[in-house]
């Protein structure tokens, strides 16, 4: 979180070699990469962590992209810039409030709604327009803040990006704010994948039980013999006795 990641930012920015697209019209692509990139990162928490950003993940988009720590109630600094919000000031603006890219006009609304971004946590998108005259064209912007933590969990950073449609011209280029929305950030629901429609059954494989055999016969009583017939035929012939006399 401290000096060494931002001079680490930095030195990504220098070994690009290039202004990542300051000096075309990218359109507002950028906004929604910073945006999608963001929220990837909070994952289930409310906003995610400063440690967390990486420049390598904001490649596309680096020039427009700055982070901004919160110095006061309704007050911002910058602490990083890309390239595109250098040409816009025509200097480095590390250090400058945020403000600076607005005209005194929005600069009171915008108190309230830099607040709401550290305070609620809160997402802001603004619609920007900067004043015409001499050797300053017309120039539309769009600007989106989102809430960051440090790694205690306050609330006191802010990932930005500012987009910007038209000729720069001569700097430096003040902006008034024209519409704006706020989105209070909600803690997200934790994600119930459906239950496929054919499943095994998760719980291991367990084999059935062996059923108990009766036990052998050896032992049993043994049945009696029947008893022999008499042999078939006449039957033999006694002497009976008799001494009555």
């Amino acid at each position: 979180m401290g000096r060494k990641a931002d001079w680490d930012w930095k030195r990504v920015v220098r070994m690009l070699g290039q202004d990542g697209g300051a000096g075309r019209s990218p359109g507002y692509a950028p906004l929604h990469q910073v945006r999608a990139y963001w929220d990837g990162l909070r994952g289930m928490d409310l906003v995610p962590r400063r440690r967390l950003i990486e420049p390598h993940g904001l490649r596309d988009a680096l020039a427009h992209v700055f982070l901004v720590e919160r110095i006061a109630p309704g007050l911002a600094r910058f602490r990083l810039a890309g390239t595109h919000l250098t040409q816009l000031m025509g200097m480095e603006v590390r250090g400058m409030p945020l403000s600076a890219l607005l005209d005194p006009v929005s600069r009171e609304g915008a108190r309230v709604l830099v607040e709401a971004v550290f305070s609620g946590p809160s997402i802001v998108e603004l619609v920007l327009e900067s004043d015409r005259g001499l050797a300053r064209p017309a120039l539309q912007g769009r600007m989106i803040l989102l809430p960051v933590s440090d790694d205690d969990g306050v609330c006191n950073r802010a990932l930005g990006c500012l987009v910007t449609e038209g000729e720069i011209g001569r700097g430096p280029r003040r902006f008034a704010i024209t519409r704006q929305r706020t989105e209070t950030v909600r803690p997200r629901a934790p994600e119930v994948k459906p239950a496929p429609a054919f499943a095994e059954d998760p719980r291991p494989f367990a084999a059935p039980a062996p059923i108990p055999f009766p036990a052998p016969m050896s032992s049993a009583p043994r049945m009696a013999a029947p008893a022999p017939r008499p042999p078939r035929g006449k039957p033999n012939l006694r002497l009976v006795v008799r001494n009555d006399d």
